[in-house]
């Protein structure tokens, strides 16, 4: 029974190391992207076109 709290005690030294580590990743800027930047301006646009609104023919 003692090992089991042993265990749980562990699981969440470990747990809570893991979540200390990730935060200091994310401050630190270990997930930035430095190549997202140059390959922006091949990203295309969702600007809708003025031909393809007015060829809709409305109902009076």
């Amino acid at each position: 029974m003692s090992s089991t709290f042993y265990l749980i005690g562990i699981g969440l030294f470990i747990g809570v190391a893991a979540w200390f580590l990730f935060i200091w990743a994310v401050k630190s800027g270990q997930f930035d992207d430095p190549e997202a930047p140059k390959y922006r301006m091949l990203d295309d646009e969702d600007v809708p076109s003025k031909t393809a609104t007015s060829s809709v023919k409305k109902k009076p």
